[in-house]
This record gives C-alpha cells, sequence and structure tokens, in this order.
C-alpha cells in the first residue's frame, strides 16, 4: 500500500477526527498540527514496519447549513 485516506471532519466537541476509509485507524486532535502528528503516530502503529503507507492523504468534509 503506497497511500492511506483519512476522512477529516470537525468534532461537534471542538477539535478535529479523522477515520482511514479501508483500515479501523480512528484518531483526534486539537487543531491541524496536533493532528499530523496523531495520523502519523496511529498509522506507524496499526501497520507493520515493512508496510506502513508511504503517502497519507487527508480529506476535508466539511457541513455547512444555509438559510432557504
Amino acid at each position: 500500500m503506497n497511500e492511506i485516506v483519512f476522512v477529516v471532519e470537525e468534532a461537534p466537541e471542538g477539535g478535529l477526527s479523522a477515520r482511514a476509509i479501508g483500515e479501523s485507524i480512528f484518531t483526534q486532535g486539537t487543531d491541524m498540527q496536533d493532528l499530523h502528528a496523531r495520523v502519523r503516530d496511529a498509522v506507524r502503529c496499526h501497520f507493520d514496519p515493512d508496510s506502513v503507507p508511504k503517502l497519507i492523504r487527508l480529506h476535508f468534509v466539511r457541513d455547512e447549513v444555509i438559510a432557504a
């Protein structure tokens, strides 16, 4: 695997949450810098050293509600 993709959303309680697509990895961070560090750590912990993906893609999802 060369790449792993995370869906990133704003957490209702504050901060950001990230969950991997196709893998059982979930983590949260207080801000972008914290999230980057936690995602990297979660990926390293989840995979064997010889199979760690070379790229981590963060896909940001943001809901916006407007009046009709």
